[in-house]
Order: C-alpha cells, then sequence, then structure tokens
C-alpha cells in the first residue's frame, strides 16, 4: 500500500465556485469533491459542470482529488459518471471516484463498466455492506473505502454514543476487510464540528483501531484529524530506535533485539518503517 497520507479528507460540495477555490488552500490530505448529500437537488446537473472546470483549473497540489457521485439508482448518477469520464478525458484532475451506498460487489462493477482508467472508493454505509465487506475490498477496481457513519445509524436504528459501541461491528468488519486486502480506509465524519474534544476523542479511537485518517465536514477540524493521524515525536524516535537496535542485533547474528526493555523483531521492524515512510509523507506535503 501507498505511504501517501490520509489524515484529513474533508468534504467540499461541488456547486459552490468559493469552497471549491478555498480548497485550493486548505491543509488537507485529501478532498472529496461532493456530487450527492451536499448539492442541492436543482443544482445536481450544474454542479458537475461546476466541478468538472475546476478539477481542469485548479491546483489542488499533493491533496488527493476524490469525487462522489451520486447513485445509480438516482436520476443523476449515470450522469454524473460519464461526465466525469469526459471530463478526465479532457484534463481534469481525478485520483478516485467515490461511490455512495455499496452494498455488494455488482455496485462497484456498474461503475467499473462507464468509467476506465481512475480507482473506484467505496461508501461503506449500509448494513449490507457491512456483511459483504471483504467482498467489496476484494474488488480489483476499489483502492478506498469511506466509513459513511450517519448512514448506518439511520439503518441500524443505533443512538448516538460517544464511544461509538453501535458502530464497532460495522466499522471492525469494513476495517478487516480494507487491510486484508490492503485498502485505504478512512474513518466517518463527526458531525459536530465546534466540538474539538468529541472529534480529538473520535479521531484517536479511529487511529488506535487502524484506521488511515479522517473524513471531515468543515474546515475548523483539520488540525485536530492532521495531528492524530500522524506519526508523534515519540513514535517516530522509537521507530528509528527500533530498526537501529535490530540492525545492529541481526550484525552479530542475533534474530532479536531490545529497546526500552521490550523485545524487537522482524514484524515490529515492518511497523517501525511503515511510521517512517508516512512521516517522510507527510513531511514531503508540506514542501
Amino acid at each position: 500500500m501507498t505511504a501517501r497520507p490520509y489524515r484529513s479528507v474533508l468534504y467540499i460540495p461541488g456547486s459552490k465556485e468559493r469552497a471549491l477555490e478555498k480548497a485550493t488552500g486548505l491543509a488537507c490530505d485529501a478532498i472529496i469533491f461532493d456530487l450527492e448529500d451536499a448539492v442541492a437537488v436543482d443544482e445536481k446537473v450544474n454542479a458537475r459542470s461546476t466541478l468538472a472546470k475546476a478539477l481542469k483549473e485548479a491546483d489542488y497540489g499533493q491533496r488527493a482529488r476524490i469525487v462522489r457521485v451520486n447513485g445509480l439508482d438516482t436520476e443523476w448518477g449515470r450522469d454524473d459518471i460519464l461526465a466525469f469520464a469526459a471530463a478526465i478525458r479532457e484534463g481534469a484532475k481525478v485520483d478516485a471516484i467515490l461511490i455512495p451506498k455499496v452494498s455488494k460487489t455488482a455496485d462497484l462493477d456498474a461503475v467499473a463498466d462507464l468509467i476506465q482508467g481512475v480507482p473506484l472508493w467505496a461508501m461503506m454505509e449500509t448494513a449490507l455492506g457491512m456483511i459483504n465487506a471483504a467482498e467489496i475490498a476484494a474488488h480489483p477496481r476499489l483502492e478506498g473505502m469511506v466509513m459513511g457513519t450517519n448512514d448506518l445509524a439511520k439503518e441500524l436504528q443505533s443512538r448516538f454514543r460517544a464511544d461509538r459501541l453501535p458502530m464497532m461491528a460495522g466499522l471492525g468488519q469494513c476495517l478487516l476487510a480494507a487491510k486484508a486486502y490492503g485498502k485505504i480506509i478512512v474513518d466517518g465524519v463527526f458531525n459536530a464540528f465546534k466540538d474539538e474534544e468529541g472529534l480529538k476523542f473520535e479521531c484517536d479511537q479511529g487511529r488506535d483501531m487502524g484506521f488511515d485518517g479522517k473524513s471531515l465536514i468543515h474546515p475548523a477540524q483539520l488540525e485536530i484529524a492532521n495531528t492524530a493521524f500522524a506519526p508523534s515525536e515519540a513514535e517516530i524516535d522509537l521507530a528509528q530506535r527500533q530498526i537501529t537496535a535490530f540492525e545492529e542485533a541481526e550484525k552479530q547474528g542475533l534474530g532479536v533485539a531490545v529497546v526500552d526493555g521490550k523485545i524487537v523483531e522482524n514484524l515490529h521492524i515492518v511497523t517501525a518503517r511503515q511510521v517512517l515512510a508516512k512521516a517522510e509523507a507527510i513531511a514531503a506535503l508540506s514542501n
């Protein structure tokens, strides 16, 4: 899997020219340019051309550019996909197409048939999608998954809890599937964008579970997510010391080393190198 960071994945309405322009200067790792939930029904058609123009002309730097289309079960979905297939041929820079409410591999197949040469991402937000997560993650065109926790909560008829206990079965199922098949996986949004403490708790929880980053609804959430999903100075220092100690142990013909009173084996070195690679990728985004 690429070391490209996805700490902060910000939703931007595809219909709002000012928001599209502002996004060029925001400190996010990726942008979901939204044609679905963030766009009113009477703006759906115009949003396509507005967004296509922005993705041809605006400079979004090294941020990943992900376009969330409407579902194929709506009157706009097919035209969204065909419009961006054409826009990409005409020079629009799109890194992935994000498909809402993916519940089975056939949902990916249907989009794959309409657009070539661009990776697909899946919104994981239905109960059936949770059940079929492994099959979805194994799809050859799939690159990433985004948890849609608001829609999932609606399907589950679950109550809000700060610890997200009702979400854990679905989050864990998708996380296991993504990791098994080497796909990117981004945690769901935190709705109370002014609640910094709540956001930090959820970001820390998602990071500790293994998510690659957090999807966000407001620029004010960027700093907390970027910090939470980046290796800390202590983690970077430990990774460097583990690698050094293990290499010294190998020179002595040993298969393990000891760092801070703990055994360090090859599996720890794999993780340590991943930590350093992520830190380097984050640093490169800032340059």
